[in-house]
């Protein structure tokens, strides 16, 4: 799940709860004390995968109606727990997602149940979430403002674009051509790709190609990393989207190949993932 605009969260003040509910949040917020100092003795074992995992990011529980929002201490050796805060949104059971919080100084979090600690697997998708904070971080919003499709949605009020643009997946010839693309993707055939992508270019029209090359950036990135991870952990990898029917998670694998593949040919792109995005949405040319 991801969001396209901050959440908008009633805060709690400690000071105004009774003792007894401020002794009710503090047991709360303290069960998941080792689940998320678990989050930084593992991400010392990863940070070598890429520079947006040497960064923490503030953690939001799902608790009941509530967020129980942590985040790391000044000396970056654990978690602390700093507010309690009620989204004005309906937050999906079992969610996993990454977005600003308005009741967190629009701080980007990583927002998740609390089962996410049950095993590492869960562990794999925090990084994932924190990969999104560093996309956010570093230049989302400017590459974002300069796509139709996104500057369509948003004269729309359109705030989950992201998720729901109307991309004609279920179009004969879109699948015979990214099913294509992704056996070329997937054995880093740069020819391949290359006419691949001049003909996604050509048949798409210019929001549904943009759209499809952002969730391939912006998603895609995330999983490389997160099977990177996935990998380090001894863990099953993450390739879900690959068989049809084709769907926006079609794109995340998509991604996820297209990016490695152009990582080989081009090992500065991945440090700079703002040209990465411009190479992708430009299409590769060998």
């Amino acid at each position: 799940m991801r969001r396209t605009a901050a959440v908008f969260c009633v805060m709690f003040a400690i000071p105004l709860w009774t003792s007894g509910q401020a002794e009710d949040k503090a047991e709360i917020a303290e069960k998941y004390t080792n689940g998320l100092q678990k989050i930084i003795t593992l991400q010392k074992k990863i940070q070598s995968l890429h520079p947006f995992l040497k960064k923490s990011y503030p953690i939001a529980v799902v608790e009941g109606d509530d967020f129980l929002i942590y985040d790391i201490d000044p000396g970056k050796k654990h978690y602390v727990f700093v507010r309690a805060a009620q989204p004005a949104m309906i937050v999906p059971e079992g969610v996993r997602a990454a977005f600003p919080l308005e009741c967190y100084d629009n701080k980007m979090a990583c927002v998740v149940s609390g089962n996410v600690f049950d095993d590492l697997s869960g562990y794999a998708t925090i990084f994932h979430e924190f990969i999104h904070c560093g996309q956010m971080e570093c230049c989302e919003l400017k590459l974002k403002s300069k796509l139709k499709v996104a500057q369509e949605a948003m004269a729309k009020s359109d705030y989950m674009w992201e998720l729901n643009h109307p991309f004609p997946y279920k179009d004969e010839v879109f699948i015979e051509v990214y099913t294509i693309f992704l056996d070329a993707a997937s054995k880093k055939d740069l020819e391949g790709i290359s006419r691949c992508r001049t003909y996604l270019k050509e048949m798409l029209n210019e929001q549904d190609y943009e759209y499809m090359v952002w969730q391939e950036w912006k998603e895609g990135f995330a999983r490389l990393i997160e099977n990177k991870i996935r990998r380090k952990f001894d863990l099953k990898e993450n390739h879900g989207g690959i068989d049809p029917p084709f769907s926006r998670v079609t794109f995340y694998e998509g991604g996820s190949l297209y990016i490695e593949a152009l990582f080989g040919k081009d090992k500065t792109l991945k440090n700079d993932i703002e040209k990465l995005f411009e190479v992708m949405l430009r299409g590769f040319q060998l």
